[in-house]
């Protein structure tokens, strides 16, 4: 099952997106090998400046747009996730993202910006939830990670920890 998805549905895009916690002690180092490995080779890469997640795909991905913090403040963090989930979109691409802890209470999905990154305090949850909110194909590994409600995330079958909001028509399950 896991080579269908990463033949079927990751692997037919040609642009994505990652996001992710800013230490990897507490995000799955399989999980992000999975994704590192099922994306084309031949797919545009953006990904944000910080540590942890950000610094991990750009290790593995040297030619990727790379998007930086333009000024200071938290505002700053925000304006740049909103800058590299837009050029996402704009490209027909996935988002991929690697939270480490559960989402915050009341954040939910919005094509709004300023909805989504109105002081949570987890610029992962908030980049997801702009990304599933303006109408981007997302995927999420929550391993042991609740999965929060109002989301209408779907477990991708095979793939244990995984789940996505889809907006394209893709079968993620064979039965």
């Amino acid at each position: 099952m896991l080579n269908w998805v990463k033949k079927v549905v990751f692997s037919s895009y040609k642009k994505v997106g990652f996001s992710g916690a800013r230490t990897l002690s507490k995000v799955s180092i399989s999980a992000l090998e999975f994704a590192y490995n099922s994306i084309p080779f031949d797919a545009s890469i953006c990904i944000g400046c910080a540590d942890g997640v950000d610094k991990w795909f750009r290790s593995r991905f040297p030619d990727s747009e790379i998007f930086r913090v333009g000024f200071a403040g938290r505002g700053g963090f925000a304006e740049r996730s909103i800058r590299c989930v837009d050029a996402v979109r704009s490209g027909g691409g996935a988002w991929i993202s690697f939270p480490d802890k559960a989402c915050p209470v009341g954040l939910l999905p919005s094509g709004s910006s300023s909805r989504c990154f109105s002081g949570f305090g987890s610029g992962t949850w908030a980049s997801l939830a702009y990304a599933v909110g303006s109408g981007v194909d997302s995927f999420v590994f929550l391993g042991s990670i609740p999965v929060p409600s109002g989301w209408d995330l779907s477990p991708v079958s095979g793939c244990p920890g995984w789940f996505c909001r889809l907006n394209r028509c893709v079968q993620l399950s064979l039965f």
